[in-house]
């Protein structure tokens, strides 16, 4: 599965990872959704994050959320 990367417009620490590039699941209440990269199938995410936990749950709900960690 390819997996697309979304940043919030309306929250700039917050992304997301979606199963299409339009972003078509992903929550209304964080939009705009800004599309800033892809992940291809033979590919890790970034920050070490599971891909399998990301690709269950846009199979269960159609997107995983994520926080940008703030820096000091």
């Amino acid at each position: 599965m390819r997996i697309y990367i979304f940043k919030s417009e309306t929250k700039p620490d917050l992304r997301a990872f979606g199963g299409d590039l339009d972003g078509s699941q992903l929550p209304k209440q964080f939009s705009p959704w800004h599309a800033i990269g892809a992940i291809a199938p033979d590919r890790a995410p970034p920050h070490e994050l599971s891909r399998d936990v990301i690709e269950t749950a846009i199979k269960n709900q159609g997107y995983q959320l994520w926080r940008m960690s703030k820096k000091d």
